[in-house]
């Protein structure tokens, strides 16, 4: 966030709003609104535009450069609060925002959907065996571990060890839950064979879900030992909080269990449906290719909305913190980077 110098020297460059349709800009903050879950909406949609993984490295510099322009009061005449918008979705999307570091294609949140639903659909594919089983799940929570983590709180270092032990937890549970439901329905003789296959589709939704909050939890298990920055109005550093880091990872641990709820669901209703019509029975290798749509469909709705859920910069009230916090400053709330 900027201070109020910064502020003050950003206003002395204020842009030419070519565009009426964008608001005036400010630095650091959401395009949108994020005390509405529409204006959050339109935020992470923005966030995970698939379209910025394609930025190359002279427009991130380019874009860098805009923001830093501005923040120091020399923007160039003539440039408008579209254009700053722009270079900063483009930072957000590409630059973790604690490390300002670049974020590995693949574990971006803009690359989530992209490189996330061949898993997806890996996961929903029919008659799965034991291996076939072990080897999406681990494909999956290996995914999601990477995600977690170029994406978490970074105000705080994380060892190594800390990381391989969220991402083992996370394989085993995982593994553990889809072994041991796949094992159950195919014990369960009252089932018919329709049935039974209908019911092998829904099996990775629990065990992705539990597995998504044990994923979280034992990535992050670290904030909860050291505590997570908070933050003033003004962007000053108020203190470290054990209470906050809670809260961040119990906000995140939510989103993890909504996003494979119509992933992972609503797929195999709709592939239950199509595949009695006469197109997909006359023509049985369009089966994959329908259900790669479907699952791509479900997940760029599943992810915008689930990642809406809380604020990235979430508030929180200071008389809710630890007593030491609170009487650092006098601000009534101070805000934390949940993470994604």
């Amino acid at each position: 966030m900027a201070d109020t110098a910064t502020t003050a020297s950003a206003a002395a460059a204020s842009p030419a709003n070519a565009s009426t349709d964008a608001p005036p800009f400010q630095l650091g903050k959401p395009r949108f609104q994020q005390t509405s879950f529409y204006g959050r909406f339109r935020h992470f949609l923005d966030i995970i535009d698939p379209r910025t993984l394609f930025v190359t490295e002279r427009r991130l510099r380019e874009a860098v450069q805009l923001l830093e322009d501005y923040k120091h009061g020399t923007l160039r005449p003539g440039v408008t609060n579209e254009q700053l918008w722009g270079a900063q979705k483009i930072k957000q999307a590409i630059l973790h925002p604690d490390t300002n570091e670049k974020i590995f294609m693949p574990f971006r949140m803009s690359g989530y959907i992209p490189f996330g639903t061949p898993i997806v659909v890996g996961l929903l594919l029919p008659n799965q065996t034991l291996a076939s089983t072990v080897f999406w799940q681990w494909l999956n929570q290996s995914h999601n571990a990477c995600v977690n983590y170029a994406n978490r709180n970074a105000t705080k270092p994380s060892p190594a060890s800390k990381f391989i032990q969220g991402y083992l937890g996370a394989v085993i549970s995982a593994v553990s839950i889809a072994v041991g439901l796949n094992v159950l329905v195919q014990k369960a003789n009252k089932f018919t064979p329709a049935t039974r296959l209908l019911v092998q589709r829904f099996v990775p939704f629990p065990a992705v879900a539990s597995a998504n909050i044990c994923n979280v939890v034992l990535m992050r298990y670290g904030e909860l030992e050291e505590g997570i920055d908070v933050l003033d109005a003004d962007g000053n550093l108020v203190g470290s909080s054990k209470i906050a880091a809670r809260h961040a990872l119990l906000e995140t641990a939510l989103t993890r269990v909504v996003l494979p709820m119509p992933i992972l669901v609503l797929p195999p209703i709709v592939m239950s449906m199509l595949e009695k019509t006469a197109l997909l029975q006359a023509r049985p290798r369009l089966l994959l290719p329908v259900q790669s749509l479907v699952c791509l469909a479900a997940f760029g709705l599943a992810l915008p909305l689930a990642i809406s859920l809380f604020p990235q910069m979430s508030e929180i009230e200071t008389s809710q913190l630890e007593p030491e916090i609170a009487r650092a400053t006098s601000s009534r709330t101070v805000v934390y980077n949940k993470g994604l």
